[in-house]
């Protein structure tokens, strides 16, 4: 069972993140919008994360998943898989 509630972001200390608990460092989109911009050439890639900036906002592990691979330049089958699966959920909760 998942318990969630909001802390401070740990580097700017003003916005409020909505933390799990296999979260154990809060940072906020503001923070990470900057790791967030890159270039990706990958034709496939650039499909998969061309979603809407408001589930980047939402969603920290959609986050982690875009700065790995602007990081390493891959993802693993089992990233690519959830990464995908989480962007269904988040549209199916705007339906």
């Amino acid at each position: 069972m998942r318990f969630s509630y909001k802390q401070r972001c740990i580097r700017c200390k003003k916005n409020n993140v909505l933390v799990t608990s296999g979260n154990k460092y809060p940072i906020c989109y503001d923070c990470q919008k900057d790791e967030l911009k890159g270039v990706v050439k990958d034709k496939e890639m650039k499909k998969l994360f061309s979603i809407p900036e408001e589930f980047y906002k939402e969603s920290a592990f959609l986050r982690s998943i875009k700065i790995n691979y602007l990081k390493y330049g891959k993802l693993t089958e089992k990233q690519i898989e959830y990464f995908k699966k989480a962007v269904q959920d988040m549209k199916a909760k705007q339906v």
